[in-house]
């Protein structure tokens, strides 16, 4: 059956260079994909429990954390042109490992979506009513649910728009709010709220886009050259970090509280109803669309049967709508203190895999343009590698948590290649497996 609506994006196949997209395009989704609603919620949870140079060290360091993983993984999505849970594939993974990735960064940014959705629900709720807040959250959700079901290029154009929109808004906002306050007090004074320790915020920093790091794939398969791809990140997530950050920390301080919707609405009213409408609409685009990719690549995997992915988002846009109108911002730092030992294996391992042990990257460069002709079913030592490397990040008291799950996946994936742990077992027929998909790819 012939889908309707909606772009499939190469969902489960490589990107061809004549659909490549030129890198200020490409940095400015970047951008708004970092630079939303969750950056001045934990800019604002930082500032309520760090004066405001501790908290600009902490994004300091975790923007650092993220850039490098970024580039790293951004550059092989950008030489394979695949997304991230089909690219794990061949980056240590094998095929069940990789539906298992796919689901894991399916469930997880879906998560992301209705977050965000409830962020947008409450201030509008509060400044336009009409509506309860689970009523608005489900109304946003829907409408970028629209967004993304036509894909990348409908994305890109609400980026053009939004981005520069979210700037303007929110310059007026901060402006209005900061000319009341003394910014050399700002700058100076101590947190409102009860003390953050300076690992616990670079914990959050690193957690709160861990997600984004992971997927980077996701958007530079896009991407022209790996030139590209570092400027973009560097672009992006500097700014994100820092400026929308720092802003955030200053308003925590300004308002003695850490809640964005007081933040953004109380000095600007129906303004900042817009601030928050354009800066939501901007990063939740991606967070659904991330995750149409993962679960149709687990969708595929498990059932061998190619859904189409604008189906794959009208669904998940439907739940994700549905957890922000139950309130899933509640558990917002605990979410962040999940993915901050939980994520970080998953770009460690595709990097040791591409780029030092390198045991499956000679079938990605024979494959040219098309998918290799097979992939391996599992790699046992992979998935024993990813849960001690979480545990370790987990429970090691020395050091930042994201970083040393990092490190332990890189070092314990190197390590395995060395002795002769990393095999696969079974195989798995990829042209076979696409060849019987085809009849039923826009299902």
């Amino acid at each position: 059956m012939t889908a309707p609506l909606g772009h499939d994006d190469y969902a489960l196949s490589r990107v061809p260079k004549s659909a490549r997209y030129p890198w200020l395009s490409m940095a400015t989704q970047r951008f708004g994909q970092i630079s939303g609603l969750s950056q001045f919620l934990l800019g604002a949870t930082l500032g309520f429990g760090l004066p405001f140079w501790q908290a600009f060290l902490a994004f300091t360091l975790g923007a650092v954390v993220l850039e490098l993983v970024s580039i790293a993984v951004g550059i092989i999505g950008q030489r394979e042109g695949l997304s991230t849970s089909v690219l794990s594939r061949w980056t240590g993974f094998g095929r069940g490992g990789a539906a298992v990735v796919g689901l894991v960064i399916g469930l997880s940014v879906t998560g992301w979506f209705g977050l965000q959705s409830q962020l947008a629900g409450k201030s509008l709720a509060a400044i336009l009513g009409g509506l309860p807040v689970w009523g608005w959250s489900m109304l946003f959700g829907l409408l970028v649910t629209v967004i993304v079901t036509y894909g990348f290029r409908w994305m890109a154009w609400t980026a053009y728009l939004t981005v520069p929109a979210f700037f303007i808004l929110a310059g007026v906002s901060v402006v209005i709010e900061l000319s009341r306050h003394d910014l050399g007090h700002l700058l100076s004074d101590a947190p409102p709220g009860p003390h953050l320790s300076l690992v616990q915020a670079v914990t959050l920093v690193a957690g709160q886009f861990m997600v984004g790091a992971v997927i980077t794939p996701d958007m530079t398969r896009f991407n022209r050259s790996p030139a590209d791809v570092v400027k973009q990140t560097i672009v992006g997530i500097t700014l994100g970090e820092w400026v929308i950050g720092s802003v955030g920390v200053l308003l925590a301080h300004a308002l003695r509280t850490k809640d964005v919707t007081t933040i953004v609405t109380s000095s600007t009213g129906w303004v900042g109803v817009l601030v928050i409408v354009a800066a939501a609409v901007k990063v939740n685009d991606w967070n659904l669309y991330v995750s149409s990719l993962g679960l149709t690549n687990f969708v595929q995997t498990v059932s061998g049967y190619r859904v189409h992915r604008a189906w794959v988002s009208i669904v998940a846009g439907v739940v994700g709508s549905a957890l922000g109108a139950a309130g899933i911002l509640s558990r917002y730092t605990d979410f962040l203190n999940l993915l901050a030992v939980a994520f970080p294996p998953i770009p460690a391992i595709m990097i040791a895999e591409y780029f030092v042990a390198r045991r499956w990257r000679p079938q990605l460069a024979a494959a040219g343009a098309d998918l290799p002709r097979t992939a391996p079913l599992w790699v046992p030592a992979t998935v024993v590698i990813w849960l001690l490397a979480s545990l370790f990040g987990k429970y090691v008291t020395v050091g930042l948590p994201s970083v040393n799950a990092l490190v332990a996946a890189f070092v314990l994936y190197v390590a395995a290649d060395r002795i002769g742990l990393l095999r696969g077992f079974g195989s798995y027929d990829t042209e076979s497996a696409v060849a019987n998909a085809a009849p039923q790819q826009r299902v």
